[in-house]
């Protein structure tokens, strides 16, 4: 399959604060985010949280798609872990097989350490996604768990 940068020329990213978004913006991120994660994964659980407030918001869009092909959140250390944390990574369906998603990880782990530099991050994978983690610097932690009845690894990546 061709990669993200030749499939979409004009893809552009955006990194900002839950209040820099536009409605559209936030509206088009939580379909993303309920479209992955609550009916591809068959999750219901409440995926706008309170962490959105306290989050910077990675998203890759282009003009051509309703929603954003990829996003991540970084949510403050403090808040959820005392180091900062990447959550909600998702590439919606037509970007998968891209390489688009180690592309979203690359940037949100650059724009962490820029942001918090010396914090280290902090993880909360999906189990069968550690080996993708794993490329991109982070080391799991700890005892598997089941968060939303799916299998979790906490990860940490030095800062």
């Amino acid at each position: 399959m061709a990669s993200f940068a030749a499939r979409w020329p004009d893809l552009q990213w955006r990194w900002c604060r839950l209040g820099e978004l536009t409605a559209i913006e936030l509206q088009r991120i939580h379909g993303a985010r309920q479209q992955v994660f609550v009916l591809e994964q068959h999750c219901a659980y409440l995926d706008a949280d309170d962490y959105d407030e306290a989050s910077f918001h990675l998203a890759a869009w282009t003009p051509q798609q309703r929603l954003p092909l990829a996003y991540a959140r970084v949510v403050d250390p403090g808040v959820k872990y005392p180091e900062p944390s990447i959550g909600r990574v998702l590439t919606t369906p037509a970007a998968r097989g891209t390489g688009l998603g180690r592309e979203l990880v690359r940037r949100a782990v650059a724009h962490t350490v820029a942001a918090y530099p010396g914090q280290g991050i902090r993880i909360s994978a999906q189990a069968h996604l550690e080996a993708f983690y794993r490329e991109a610097g982070f080391v799991a932690q700890g005892e598997g768990y089941l968060e939303d009845d799916i299998p979790h690894i906490e990860m940490w990546r030095a800062g």
